[in-house]
């Protein structure tokens, strides 16, 4: 069985309109029901950078855990997040973008790879401590715009050095939506043989017509933890680029059900999140 993480701070985090705290708490609500193995569901980033997150607390605080078997992720971008989600018991694990191009490192997190480093010695300090579990997006993890060097042996790398301080899971993040199934299929394949003993997944955008390629090329490279959003929204406001979506939740589940990948999820809870969805992500 994979594991599968619905990524609602994704889909919304870029989004123009700000959506309100209560109509957030009733989504989040909803997909508490489906049965996925993790919600990203905010992030305790800087409110300037993304606006629409700063009500992250509130929104976790609003939560009805009972009767969900979900577990609840939160990005953080510094040690200052770090703090803040250390906080919230709900909370199972924090996730750190680390992207393995400087530019977009600089971008994302104000800071370069190196730097980036540092922190998450100290992030993942503030996890052991909290009780929590830290996943590492490497992110660019598929090459990147900027002309910065790239190549798969980078990629794991960093996996490896990453994986010194204790970290055991890793999400290959195509930020701005650059590989195609070949890609896809080189760069997990060769992570998963590395590191048999950590759960490599993959946090794929797609536009709509190349959805299950990339999907199942992940797939047949081993990848056992994967990232959607309903709808296909959203795509990461930090690239200040033409954003590519995520991969659409409404297709990848009939997908990894059908090759017996996935198994459990509540279909009618599924179905009424996909209608919440709609409403909410209206132009």
């Amino acid at each position: 069985m994979v594991q599968f993480v619905e990524c609602p701070r994704d889909a919304m985090q870029g989004w123009s309109r700000f959506i309100e705290t209560e109509q957030k708490l009733r989504y989040l609500q909803q997909l508490l029901k489906v049965g996925f193995h993790t919600l990203d569901c905010g992030s305790f980033v800087s409110p300037k950078a993304i606006p629409q997150m700063a009500d992250t607390a509130q929104v976790l605080n609003g939560l009805d855990l009972t009767g969900t078997t979900s577990k609840l992720l939160t990005i953080v971008a510094n040690v200052k997040g770090a703090d803040d989600a250390a906080a919230f018991p709900q909370i199972s694990y924090m996730g750190y973008p680390f992207s393995i191009s400087e530019t977009f490192q600089k971008r994302n997190t104000n800071a370069g790879i190196k730097e980036s480093f540092e922190r998450v010695k100290l992030i993942q300090e503030r996890c052991l401590a909290s009780g929590k579990e830290l996943v590492i997006y490497i992110s660019m993890g598929f090459g990147n715009p900027y002309g910065d060097p790239y190549n798969a042996s980078i990629v794991n790398e960093w996996i490896e050095e990453l994986g010194k301080l204790g970290i055991g899971i890793f999400s290959l993040a195509d930020t701005v939506g650059l590989a195609d199934r070949q890609l896809v299929h080189k760069v997990s394949k060769a992570a998963v043989q590395a590191f048999p003993n950590f759960t490599i997944g993959v946090h794929l955008h797609a536009s709509p017509n190349s959805i299950v390629s990339k999907l199942q090329a992940a797939i047949d490279a081993g990848v056992i933890r994967f990232d959607g959003a309903m709808k296909g929204i959203g795509g990461c406001p930090m690239a200040n680029d033409e954003l590519v979506g995520n991969m659409d939740t409404e297709v990848m589940i009939p997908l990894l059900q059908s090759q017996g990948l996935l198994s459990g999820l509540n279909q009618a809870a599924l179905e009424e999140a996909g209608i919440m969805a709609g409403q909410i992500f209206q132009h």
